[in-house]
């Protein structure tokens, strides 16, 4: 299953709490249908005292976002756009963006 954004992408949120702003992808999970957008969806994790934490405490961190809510950006204008895919003369399959056909990288190396 090809889905349209893959680690290492940056991307722009297209809705919730966030909506508009832009990040890197740090992880993908596709069984779940969620990513883990660098400084994106950040919630307070409050901790008990232990060993490691011995004054206890919150910290923030970032949780995954359902994959519906993100667009790569386009590398052109850095505005979200859709995905497509194309296959090369030498069988090698890459996404690109359908605002401008820049290539936004290979999925499938050449057979």
């Amino acid at each position: 299953m090809a889905l349209h954004v893959k680690q290492g992408d940056v991307v722009v949120i297209i809705a919730g709490d966030d909506k508009g702003k832009t990040g890197e992808i740090l992880r993908v999970f596709p069984v779940r249908g969620k990513v883990l957008v660098q400084g994106i969806n950040r919630v307070y994790k409050h901790l008990r005292p232990s060993g490691k934490h011995p004054q206890g405490g919150r910290i923030q961190k970032e949780m995954p976002i359902n994959i519906s809510n993100v667009l790569p950006a386009d590398p052109k204008t850095n505005q979200p756009t859709r995905v497509g895919f194309r296959i090369n003369e030498d069988g090698s399959k890459e996404r690109i963006a359908r605002a401008s056909g820049e290539s936004l990288g290979l999925v499938r190396k050449a057979k």
